[in-house]
C-alpha cells in the first residue's frame, strides 16, 4: 500500500503502515508466500499518537509526515516491543524529538535494553486512559500474548482495538485492508497459520485475554499484522476463543517421516483406513515431514481433531524432521486431539519409543495399535496401519472433549 489510508474516514484514524514481500521466512522459521505486512496506526486530533511503528522505516516515515505535515508527533504507544513493530523508535525519536512513548512497567527496560531510551517515557497502569483531543485512548495489558509487556490500546471515542500481534496474521495487503475486501478463506488460512506458529503456546494466556477485553465495546480490531476487522469483529474473536481452547473440526492430519518410502506407504494405509471405516473422515491430510510447509503443517494439526505421527527410525531416535515437529507440538503444549503413532526400523528400533514419549510429554493417550513394522511393510503390516486410521477415527467420532 503505497499511501496512508483513513480506515475511518472523517475520524482521524489512519494506517501508516507497510508491506514486505522481500522477508522470506518470519523470524527466520515460518514461510512468507505472499509476504507479511506491519501494521502501525496515526491518531490525529487535538494532539497526535502513532501506534506501533514497522520493521524499517522510511516507507513508514513517509507515511506519517503525508498525513502529520508539520505538524508534530505528541506520542509514540508502544503496545509491543517486538523489533518488527518497534524497530524505528530510536529513529522516531530523532525525527521528534518532543516525542513521547507510552508503555507499561514491563515495556520500560525493554526500550532502554533495545534502544538505549530512558527519558520522554510515561508508564501507563492497566485500564488508564490517555485523552489526546478527539480521541480517548486505553491501555489493556494482555501478558503473554505473546511477550509479558504484551499491550492493547482502545480508542473509547471510535470503538477501535489496536490489538498488536493478538488476532494478526500472515501475507501482505493486496489491494483493501479490510475483512470486507478480500475472501475469507484468505485471510482466515493466514491468521490460523500465524496463531499455530507464533501464538499457540500461550493458549491460556489468549483465553485471559478474551475474557479481560470482553467488557469493551469493540466495533472494530486493527491488528499489527494481517487483515484489518471493520465488517465482523466478532468472527475473529471466536476464532481466538475457538483456537486457544484448542477446539477442532472433525478432520484428521497424518505426517510422516521417510526416507525411502516404506513409511510413507504406511501413511498412505492410514489414510485410507482414515477414509474408509464406519466412522470413515472426509478431511484427511497427509504431509511428509522433510517436505511440507512446517507451517502449514501446524496449522492443520491446530485445525483438525484426528493427528497420526509415523516415523522412520533414524540413528537410534526420531526422524530428525519428526523430531523437530513433535518439539514444536510439545512447546504449543498440544493437548485434545485423538492421537495414533506407528514406527519403523532395521537394525535398531527407537522411532515407535520416541514416539510414545512425546504422546506422553503432552498427556495423550495414543490409540491402539500401535504399530511397528520392521525394514519394508508386509501385506499384514499395511493392514495394521489401516486399522490405526480406523480406529482413529473411531476416536474422532467418540471424541467428548
Amino acid at each position: 500500500m503505497y499511501k496512508a489510508v483513513e480506515v475511518l474516514p472523517g475520524q482521524g484514524t489512519w494506517w501508516v503502515g507497510v508491506n514486505d514481500r522481500e522477508t522470506d521466512l518470519f523470524e527466520g522459521l515460518w514461510t512468507l508466500p505472499r509476504g507479511v505486512a506491519y501494521n502501525a496506526y496515526l491518531l490525529v486530533g487535538a494532539k497526535t499518537a502513532a501506534i506501533d511503528t514497522v520493521k524499517g522505516g522510511g516507507e513508514y516515515e513517509a507515511k506519517l509526515r503525508e498525513v502529520l505535515g508539520d505538524r508534530p508527533l505528541d506520542y509514540l504507544v508502544v503496545n509491543h516491543m517486538e523489533p518488527d513493530h518497534a524497530g524505528v523508535v530510536r529513529r522516531l525519536r530523532r525525527l521528534y524529538p518532543s516525542l513521547t512513548l507510552i508503555g507499561n512497567a514491563k515495556t520500560v527496560p525493554m526500550l532502554k535494553g533495545y534502544h538505549g531510551i530512558e527519558d520522554g517515557v510515561v508508564e501507563v497502569k492497566d485500564g488508564e486512559k490517555l485523552d489526546i483531543g478527539g480521541h480517548v485512548l486505553s491501555f489493556h495489558t494482555i501478558p503473554m500474548v505473546h511477550w509479558p509487556e504484551s499491550m492493547v490500546t482502545f480508542d473509547e471515542t471510535t470503538g477501535t482495538l489496536f490489538s498488536n500481534d493478538a488476532f494478526g496474521g500472515y501475507g501482505a495487503h493486496e489491494g483493501g485492508l479490510f475483512d470486507d475486501e478480500r475472501p475469507r478463506e484468505r485471510w482466515e488460512g493466514e491468521m490460523l497459520r500465524y496463531y499455530a506458529t507464533i501464538v499457540a503456546r500461550y493458549s491460556g494466556s489468549v483465553q485471559a485475554a478474551l475474557r479481560k477485553l470482553g467488557g469493551l465495546s469493540i466495533k472494530h480490531i486493527y491488528p499489527a499484522h494481517g487483515t484489518l476487522f471493520r465488517k465482523d469483529p466478532g468472527l475473529v474473536v471466536s476464532l481466538y476463543d475457538r483456537w486457544s481452547k484448542q477446539d477442532a473440526d472433525g478432520g484428521a492430519v497424518v505426517v510422516y517421516g521417510s526416507m525411502y518410502g516404506h513409511t510413507r506407504r504406511m501413511a498412505e494405509a492410514v489414510c485410507r483406513g482414515l477414509s474408509t471405516g464406519p466412522h470413515r473422515v472426509s478431511d484427511v491430510r497427509l504431509h511428509d515431514a522433510s517436505r511440507s510447509d512446517r507451517s502449514q503443517v501446524l496449522a492443520d494439526i491446530w485445525a483438525s481433531r484426528g493427528l497420526v505421527l509415523l516415523s522412520c527410525t533414524y540413528n537410534t531416535a526420531l526422524y530428525p524432521p519428526m523430531a523437530s515437529l513433535c518439539e514444536k507440538l510439545a512447546n504449543s503444549m498440544l493437548k485434545r486431539r485423538v492421537l495414533g503413532l506407528a514406527g519403523s526400523y532395521s537394525w535398531s528400533g527407537g522411532a515407535l519409543a520416541a514416539l510414545k514419549k512425546f504422546a506422553d510429554a503432552v498427556k495423550l493417550d495414543a490409540v491402539a495399535p500401535e504399530v511397528e513394522v520392521f525394514a519394508a511393510p508386509t501385506d499384514a503390516d499395511l493392514e495394521r496401519c489401516a486399522d490405526l486410521g480406523s480406529s482413529v477415527a473411531d476416536g474422532i467420532s467418540e471424541f467428548k472433549g
